[in-house]
């Protein structure tokens, strides 16, 4: 259940029948207490505090503390937020990976994390331009590291006095969702919609779409193919499980991963209804559930964009991240929503031939890395992921 994920995938869970029932069942108790109240103290409001927080600009505040507190933002697999900056130098940020946040089983190469570092470097990129400022960014200044990520520097970012070339995406970057819910299926998006999103690429990578029924449907299924493969792979699965974040206490302790929150999430795990065992038990009732509820985005989906590179260097999944946070937050501006489906995409051995599939029916060069895949369309307003401060992600200041 990887979300690009933000923040790639589906929720684990929702409750099902014999879930209600239970709920159902006490009640009394939660009338007692106010069920009013309880929900509306539910919210993991500290958690989504980096939202409302950013920075503005000001002559008292340094400028690269603003563009942190933006690029913080950006969507990122499994929500992990995998980056770490040094502001050691003179106007200057250096870009680490966090290394305890890879995926070591669904991500082995650390191609989506550094996807996700990617779409952090266009929004910091996006805001400087805001506060008139030039980044020159600096990629693997050390040298690119394979085939995993380590402690060499991720880029280096000099930051200069610019032109005012601002970027009309700015405004979008607080609005920019992951929507995993279930998307309208009687509204398709406009093929001019699909044409300005695509026109948003500006770094070199390759933006196409899927629009027409009858490939759309052989996407999905292979799509959800991979999905389930990584729901019955126990160490996949495992990998998921542990990031769950549920209910507020967990998630404003650590506000990455994936996070169930509300009254309901909380009200589950206090009887005892969100046990992490059971999701990875394939004969539980609790794992039938889970199928369930992440099946239905997938039936749901009616077009597809996909960001595809003509290599597959650490610098061509940089450029492949910031191309698609800029479709993203141009969605997001047209009012469209979108969801990476990064399951089919991933590297593990069992997953390869849903891989190969998607890729051929994409018309994937051999030669061609097909770095993103999302599903389009139109959903209902959510709320935005959980994030670390941005004061968290400084190393030296």
């Amino acid at each position: 259940m990887t979300s690009p994920q933000d923040e790639q995938g589906g929720k684990p869970a929702k409750t099902g029948r014999r879930g209600f029932l239970k709920i159902l069942a006490g009640g009394t108790i939660l009338a007692a207490s106010g069920i009013g109240l309880f929900a509306a103290t539910r919210t993991p409001n500290k958690a989504l505090e980096p939202w409302k927080l950013a920075l503005g600009p000001s002559p008292q505040i340094d400028p690269r503390r603003v563009i942190l507190s933006h690029a913080i933002l950006a969507p990122n697999p499994h929500n992990r937020q995998p980056w770490i900056v040094d502001l050691k130098g003179e106007n200057e940020i250096v870009l680490y990976c966090d290394l305890d946040r890879r995926l070591q089983h669904t991500d082995p190469y650390d191609r989506q994390i550094t996807i996700g570092l990617g779409c952090f470097l266009e929004l910091a990129d996006i805001t400087a331009r805001e506060l008139g400022l030039r980044a020159e960014i600096n990629l693997f200044p050390d040298g690119e590291n394979f085939p995993r990520l380590d402690q060499r520097p991720v880029a280096k970012i000099q930051l200069s006095p610019g032109e005012s070339t601002t970027d009309p995406l700015f405004k979008m970057i607080f609005d920019r969702r992951s929507n995993k819910d279930p998307y309208d299926p009687k509204r398709s998006v406009p093929e001019d919609s699909v044409k300005q999103i695509i026109a948003a690429g500006k770094h070199g990578t390759f933006v196409g779409s899927s629009l027409e029924p009858g490939q759309v449907e052989r996407l999905r299924s292979n799509a959800w193919s991979a999905m389930e493969t990584e729901l019955h792979t126990y160490r996949t699965a495992k990998e998921s499980i542990d990031l769950l974040r549920i209910g507020k206490a967990e998630i404003e302790a650590n506000p990455d991963g994936i996070d169930l929150g509300g009254a309901l999430f909380d009200t589950l795990k206090a009887l005892g209804l969100m046990n992490r065992k059971e999701f990875l038990d394939t004969s539980s009732s609790a794992f039938q559930q889970q199928i369930d509820a992440i099946r239905e985005p997938f039936e749901l989906a009616s077009g597809f964009l996909y960001v595809k590179t003509s290599g597959n260097s650490r610098k061509d999944q940089i450029a492949a991240g910031r191309d698609y946070v800029r479709l993203n937050l141009m969605a997001t501006k047209l009012g469209v929503a979108m969801q990476p489906w990064s399951q089919a995409l991933q590297e593990f051995e069992e997953v390869k031939p849903y891989y190969a599939r998607i890729r051929e029916e994409l018309g994937i060069a051999s030669s061609e890395t097909l770095q993103m895949f999302s599903r389009i369309g139109y959903g209902q307003s959510i709320a935005p992921s959980p994030r670390w401060a941005y004061e968290t992600r400084i190393r030296n200041s």
